[in-house]
């Protein structure tokens, strides 16, 4: 495995981290108010990003475009943006990074679909 893949599977489990850690903080503190954050990064985080990097894995052709690295760059950006954004929110500071991220976080979905549309086309 290298290239986007590589980087989808060691961002995925460096997300798997982070949020295993924070969960035992919160279940240590026996505080659960930013469980909202916690899930988000698990499944963003851990989740989707493996699924991305096997995909990319699966279809190499697909990772080498500029589609698929804009599609990573702006998932990655919308997760770093949307987790401390709803930790921001729940905590009643501010929803703006909340918002600013989920909106990054769905174009980076709607840049996936689009990607894997366009490989299986390709395939056809």
């Amino acid at each position: 495995m290298r290239g986007l893949a590589y980087f989808c599977i060691v961002s995925a489990a460096v997300y798997a981290l982070a949020g295993m850690a924070f969960g035992i903080v919160m279940a240590a503190s026996h505080d659960h108010t930013l469980m909202t954050a916690h899930a988000h990064l698990n499944l963003l985080g851990w989740v989707s990003m493996a699924i991305y990097g096997l995909y990319y894995h699966a279809v190499p052709r697909a990772a080498e475009t500029r589609l698929a690295k804009i599609h990573i760059g702006v998932a990655t950006f919308g997760l770093w943006i949307m987790i401390p954004g709803i930790a921001m929110a729940v905590l009643g500071m501010t929803e703006g990074p909340a918002i600013v991220g989920s909106i990054l976080t769905i174009l980076g979905m709607l840049l996936f679909a689009a990607r894997v549309a366009m490989a299986q086309r390709a395939i056809a």
